[in-house]
């Protein structure tokens, strides 16, 4: 039984047939689905998933593609949500947060300070409510680190891990899970699947990211949580186990690194 433990099923891409995936996935084997929010308008929506689809529960956070367009109110509601909530067995974590570096414009003022200092202050909220963190690390690993390393946070998973094998075990041995997706099935992503490969067992986790980041048989437009057994099954080849060894060890990972699905699959 996988567990996707990143889809944005809320995703315009998904419109009008969000349930109907999520009972097709359970009936696939995926027993669980984390869908994390990207913006405060997607709080509501995310959250209102996880309630309506057996098989789905939630994390909140602003995305760092999505800060220029927050502001610090975002924030302020973002933090009385997960005070008011902090008891729904649904919100599972603090996500999608983190830093993005990949685009020029984001590594220059004043958006990169205006960044760093959503994550910073979401980590606070991580700290403050006691939840794991949901992490986009995208050519900014190295960052990210440093401020977890500098507000004590040992929870949670850097989401479509694409670093090096250094910056893995900097993650492991801070107590995160690495996740890993579809990029990781196209042949010309070496060092992702040597890691897939070599990490220990239980330091990984799956998702799809759906829409985004689609295995090497689909394009973006068809990539949902669907993918994630045959996706899982790539992976285990790559490490020369069975699909069903590795999404027993990826399930129980993601368990250890969101204590709280443990309620929602009623462990």
């Amino acid at each position: 039984m996988w567990i996707d433990t990143h889809c944005h099923l809320d995703a315009p891409e998904f419109a009008g047939n969000e349930r109907r995936i999520a009972a097709e996935a359970a009936k696939e084997g995926i027993c669980h689905i984390v869908i994390p929010s990207i913006d405060r308008p997607g709080f509501a929506r995310v959250t209102e998933l996880a309630h309506t689809c057996a098989n789905c529960s939630c994390a909140l956070g602003i995305h760092p593609l999505y800060v220029a367009g927050s502001d610090e109110n975002d924030l302020r509601i973002l933090d009385e949500i997960l005070q008011k909530d902090r008891a729904d067995p649904h919100l599972v974590a603090i996500g999608e947060i983190g830093l993005d570096f990949y685009l020029p414009e984001l590594t220059r003022s004043p958006l990169r300070e205006k960044q760093e200092f959503f994550f910073v202050e979401q980590l606070k909220m991580a700290k403050k409510h006691g939840l794991p963190v949901l992490l986009h690390t995208r050519r900014a690993v190295d960052t990210v680190l440093k401020y977890l390393r500098r507000h004590d946070i040992h929870s949670g998973i850097a989401h479509a891990f694409s670093g090096s094998l250094q910056q893995a075990q900097a993650f492991i041995d801070l107590g995160f899970k690495l996740s890993f997706c579809g990029t990781s099935t196209h042949e010309r992503a070496r060092q992702l699947r040597q890691l897939v490969a070599t990490l220990p067992i239980d330091t990984i986790v799956v998702e799809t990211d759906s829409p985004d980041l689609p295995p090497a048989w689909k394009n973006r437009k068809e990539n949902s949580p669907l993918e994630l057994p045959r996706i899982g099954e790539t992976l285990a080849a790559l490490r020369g186990i069975t699909a069903d060894e590795l999404a027993e060890h990826t399930r129980r990972n993601a368990i250890t690194a969101i204590p709280k699905l443990a309620q929602r699959l009623a462990i």
